[in-house]
C-alpha cells in the first residue's frame, strides 16, 4: 500500500459550525432533534445535511445523496467539523462515491462509530486524515453525554494536547491485558463486523505495525469467533503491533454449553505474540472514550493499558 502522509484537522472551538450528516441509516427524529439541541447548548452552531430527515428503506436517502452530503460538508468553508447522526447500515455503499482528493484538501474533524467504521478506514487510508471514533448526534448526544464521555470527546476534538491514558469510568472494571506486553503504533479500527467487511475490497484494512481496536454489539461468541478467525486467516491479527478489545455489549451467550465472550477471546487471541488489552470502554457502551484514529499510541501495563501519545488536531 502506498504511504499516505498524516493530516490533522483543525481543532474545534465553541462557536464553530458542525455539519450533521446521516451516511448510513435514518435516526429517531426525537433523539436527532435533542442531539442538535444538545450541541447548540455546548456553544456550537449546527448545519444539517440534506439526508438527515430522509428515509429510504433502512437508509437515510439514496447512496448518491448521502455521499454528496459528505463531499459537500468537507468542501464547505462554512463547516468546521462533521458529526454523524447514527450508524446502522449503509456506509460501505458510499466508499466508491466519495471524493478523497477533496477530503484531503479540506481536512476537518470527523466523528462517528459503529457502521461509520467503514468511512474511518477508507478516509484514513486514502487521505491520511485523523478521524475520531466517538459519540454521535442521535445515538448519544440526543440522550446527553455522561461526564466521562464528554471529557474524552471534548478534549479529543478541541485540545492541542495528546489525550494521554485512556481509563475506564471509575465505577467500572479496569481494562486488563489478556496477553501482556508493550507495543507502539498508529491507532486504527472500530466495529469488528465492518472491519471484516472490508477484506477483499480496495478498502481492506491495513493493520501492519498498528494498534488494532475492535468493538462489537449484540453478537454471540461464535459469530465473533468467526470474524476474528477471518481476520486471522487474512493475517490481520498477526500483522498488528497490538490489539485492544472493547467492552462489547450483549455479546455473551447464556445457554450452556458455550464459551463466554471472555473465554472465546482468550481462545482466539490468547496465543498471539503481541499485547492484547481487553475491556476498554469505547464503542457501543453508554460511557465511551473517544479514540483519535491515525495517531500514535502505545500499549503498556505501566500506563494502565492504552495511551494516546500524539495530539489529534492542529491549532
Amino acid at each position: 500500500m502506498t504511504f499516505i502522509p498524516q493530516i490533522k484537522p483543525k481543532r474545534l472551538c465553541p462557536g464553530d459550525t458542525i455539519g450533521v450528516i446521516a451516511p448510513a441509516s435514518h435516526g429517531n427524529l426525537e433523539l436527532f432533534r435533542a442531539g442538535v439541541h444538545w450541541l447548540e447548548e455546548q456553544g456550537f452552531q449546527v448545519e444539517l445535511g440534506k439526508t438527515v430527515e430522509q428515509t429510504r428503506g433502512y437508509l437515510a436517502g439514496t447512496d448518491a445523496d448521502r455521499a454528496a452530503d459528505i463531499n459537500a460538508m468537507f468542501a464547505s468553508h462554512a463547516i468546521d467539523g462533521i458529526f454523524c447522526l447514527r450508524g446502522g447500515y449503509g456506509t460501505m455503499r458510499l466508499l466508491d462515491l466519495l471524493d478523497y482528493d477533496l477530503i484531503r484538501m479540506h481536512p476537518k474533524v470527523f466523528v462517528g462509530y459503529s457502521d461509520i467504521t467503514a468511512l474511518h478506514i477508507a478516509i484514513g487510508q486514502r487521505t491520511g486524515l485523523v478521524t475520531f471514533h466517538g459519540p454521535m448526534v442521535a445515538s448519544d448526544m440526543g440522550k446527553g453525554l455522561s461526564g466521562y464521555t464528554w471529557d474524552y470527546f471534548y478534549r479529543a476534538i478541541t485540545s492541542s494536547k495528546a489525550l494521554g491514558d485512556i481509563r475506564n469510568p471509575k465505577h467500572t472494571i479496569s481494562p486488563e491485558f489478556m496477553v501482556p506486553g508493550k507495543a507502539k503504533g498508529q491507532l486504527i479500527g472500530g466495529n469488528l463486523s465492518l472491519i471484516v467487511s472490508t477484506l477483499g475490497t480496495p478498502y481492506e484494512i491495513d493493520t501492519r505495525g498498528k494498534i488494532l481496536c475492535l468493538e462489537e454489539i449484540g453478537e454471540e461468541p461464535y459469530r465473533i469467533d468467526r470474524m476474528l478467525t477471518q481476520l486471522s486467516l487474512a493475517q490481520k491479527l498477526q500483522e498488528a503491533a497490538g490489539i485492544v478489545v472493547a467492552v462489547c455489549a450483549d455479546c455473551d451467550e447464556n445457554d450452556p454449553p458455550n464459551f463466554t465472550f471472555a473465554e472465546m477471546l482468550q481462545d482466539r487471541l490468547g496465543n498471539l505474540d503481541k499485547p492484547v488489552l481487553y475491556n476498554l470502554h469505547f464503542g457501543h457502551t453508554t460511557e465511551k472514550a473517544t479514540l483519535p484514529l491515525g495517531v500514535m499510541a502505545r500499549l503498556d501495563p505501566k500506563v494502565g493499558g492504552l495511551e494516546i501519545m500524539e495530539t489529534a488536531t492542529t491549532k
